[in-house]
C-alpha cells in the first residue's frame, strides 16, 4: 500500500497518531527533501528508511516506487509540509498507480490553503484553489482569467520571492479586491493581513497564502419599459429566443415573464 501522508505546515504537533504510526510501520518513506523531513522524523523518533521523491526526479522515482509496491513494500509519501500532490510532488505517481491498478490511500492532516481560508474570515461556502501563479506570461494570463471568472473565494500560494509580483498581477486582473495575506500558519508569529489591492509587503519572509474575497455584483433589475427596450434591441441582432435567454440570465428573470411582456407590447 502507498500512504499519502499529510505532515505539519508549522507546528510539529499538528500530526495525527495514525500518520505517526504509518510513518513508523511502513517500509520506506518517500520524501520531497530527506534532510527537511529528518527534523519531523527525529522529533517523533521515527527511523524508517527514507528515499528522495521530488519534482526533479518524479518521473523516474514514480517507476521505482511502483516497483517496490509490486514487491510487497508499504510506502509512505510525504512532502516538506502539508499534503503531498497539492502544489507538491505526487500527482504523477497517483496517475501511474491508477493506471497500474495499485492501491493507495490518504492519511489526512494539515493544509495551508484551507487554514488560510478559515483565517481570512471570507466566505468559505464556495472556493477554489489555484496553486502558485505561473512564471510564464501566457499561462499566467490564462490563470488570472480563471481566477477572475470564478464566482467564489479564491486561494493562491506564493513565496517571499514572488508575493509582491503576485499581488500586483492579481490587482491588474481583479482591481480593488480585498485579500487576506496569510503567513506563518500554526507558528508563533502566525499573521493574517487583510488589505485592499493594490498593496505590497515591505519585507516579505517565508511562504504565503493569498485569499481573494469574492463579492457578487448587485444586479439592478430594470423596469418593464427598459426591459422591453433592451429586449427589442437584442432581438434585432440575436433573435427573439436568444434575446430572452440573455435577459433571463442577466437579470434572473423568468423567461415566461419576458415572453408575456413582449407579447403584451405587440397588442398595444
Amino acid at each position: 500500500m502507498l500512504y499519502i501522508v499529510s505532515t505539519p505546515i508549522g507546528n510539529l504537533e499538528d500530526i495525527s497518531m495514525r500518520a505517526i504510526n504509518v510513518l513508523r510501520e511502513c517500509d520506506i518513506i518517500a520524501c520531497e527533501d530527506t534532510r527537511h523531513s529528518k527534523i519531523l522524523l527525529d522529533h517523533y523518533d521515527i527511523h524508517t528508511k527514507t528515499i528522495a521523491y521530488h519534482k526533479f526526479n518524479e518521473q523516474n522515482s514514480s517507476d521505482g516506487i511502483i516497483s517496490l509496491l509490486k514487491q510487497g513494500k508499504n510506502i509512505a509519501l510525504i512532502s516538506d509540509a502539508g499534503m503531498p500532490v497539492i502544489s507538491d510532488p505526487g500527482n504523477i505517481l497517483t496517475k501511474k498507480l491508477i493506471e497500474e491498478n495499485l492501491p493507495f490511500t490518504v492519511v489526512p492532516g494539515a493544509n495551508a490553503g484551507l487554514c488560510a481560508l478559515i483565517l481570512s474570515g471570507f466566505d468559505a461556502s464556495t472556493f477554489a484553489f489555484f496553486g502558485f501563479l505561473s512564471e510564464k506570461n501566457k499561462d499566467l494570463k490564462s490563470q488570472l482569467k480563471n481566477i477572475k471568472d470564478f464566482k467564489g473565494t479564491r486561494i493562491v500560494y506564493s513565496s517571499k520571492y514572488n508575493i509582491n509580483k503576485d499581488l500586483a498581477n492579481l490587482y491588474s486582473s481583479l482591481g480593488n479586491v480585498k485579500v487576506a495575506i496569510v503567513s506563518e500558519i500554526t507558528k508563533i508569529h502566525e499573521n493574517v493581513d487583510i488589505q485592499t489591492l493594490p498593496y505590497a509587503l515591505s519585507e516579505p519572509k517565508g511562504e504565503y497564502v493569498i485569499v481573494v474575497e469574492y463579492v457578487a455584483e448587485e444586479i439592478t433589475k430594470p423596469n418593464d419599459i427598459d426591459l422591453l427596450n433592451e429586449l427589442n434591441s437584442l432581438i434585432s441582432s440575436k433573435g427573439k429566443q436568444e434575446a430572452m435567454k440573455i435577459l433571463k440570465e442577466k437579470y434572473n428573470i423568468s423567461k415566461s415573464y419576458i415572453y408575456n411582456l413582449y407579447e403584451k407590447s405587440k397588442k398595444i
